[in-house]
């Protein structure tokens, strides 16, 4: 467990319910291998870095989550195009990377494990800041970081919940990563997410929890029917808002989230120390 990361208590079993409608088998595989060719042409071109041009990035995103058989809506107003922005978002589905890639191509705050990942790691590996969970001491130096290139005009990704959630449970914002938005001056822009079925309904499928393996996630999202990805840009919380971390953190909390933490039936939140963070 991450000593400075939050485990969720969500789980696959406690959380995601058995998808009702689902895309036949051969619609299924074809998304599926689709969304793996997507991903093999960002690893073509992710040495290129920050030298791709941010609509090439949000369109590639876009198409990773389409590839999936997932139709994206976007509303509120959007990001800004330019200058140093803390991007910050509730946290449910490896969906949710590409997602806030459609509002602002951003630095991604990550754990050091992805960049071991077989495929997604080489794709992630130039666009993200990575942190290692399990040192208490570096986080000072990646709050530092993350700052630094705020200041130098890019943006940077965070989910502050710490891990995913399953979408009908949350978390809460941990406050570290809103200071490097205060040292650096920069304005802060909520994004909620969620995951809906065509009806409305909520769906806890995109849910990426517990034990669950990204071949076993990414299957289970390209054979369910009719998943819509809803992001919201909500206000920009600019640089003369809330004076310090902690009231900086709530406030972005509270546009996103809504509520206190919530957490599964059945799965008791002390639970939580034993769930291994994403």
């Amino acid at each position: 467990m991450s000593v400075w990361l939050p485990g969720a208590p969500c789980t696959p079993r406690a959380c995601v319910e058995r998808t009702t409608s689902t895309a036949s088998v051969p619609r299924a595989v074809l998304r599926f291998v689709a969304v793996v060719v997507v991903v093999l042409a960002g690893v073509v071109v992710s040495p290129l870095g920050t030298r791709i041009p941010a609509g090439v990035i949000r369109r590639w995103s876009r198409a990773v989550v389409r590839a999936a058989g997932i139709r994206v809506r976007v509303t509120g107003a959007p990001a800004p195009g330019t200058g140093g922005l803390l991007l910050v978002a509730n946290h449910i589905s490896w969906l949710d990377i590409p997602l806030m890639a459609t509002v602002r191509p951003a630095r991604m705050l990550a754990k050091l494990e992805i960049r071991q990942w077989p495929v997604a790691g080489a794709v992630a590996s130039p666009a993200c800041l990575f942190i290692d969970r399990d040192r208490l001491r570096a986080l000072p130096e990646t709050v530092a970081r993350i700052a630094g290139v705020l200041r130098s005009g890019q943006a940077v990704a965070v989910f502050p919940e710490g891990s995913t959630w399953c979408g009908r449970a949350q978390g809460h914002f941990r406050r570290a990563v809103f200071q490097a938005a205060l040292d650096a001056g920069v304005p802060v822009q909520p994004v909620r997410i969620r995951y809906r079925y065509g009806s409305g309904a909520a769906s806890t499928a995109p849910a990426y929890v517990g034990s669950d393996s990204l071949l076993t996630s990414l299957w289970r999202v390209t054979s369910a029917r009719g998943l819509v990805a809803e992001v919201e840009v909500l206000p920009l919380l600019g640089p003369g808002g809330p004076a310090d971390r902690k009231a900086l953190a709530a406030a972005a909390g509270d546009l996103v989230l809504g509520a206190r933490p919530v957490y599964p039936r059945g799965v008791p939140h002390e639970s939580a120390a034993l769930t291994n963070s994403r």
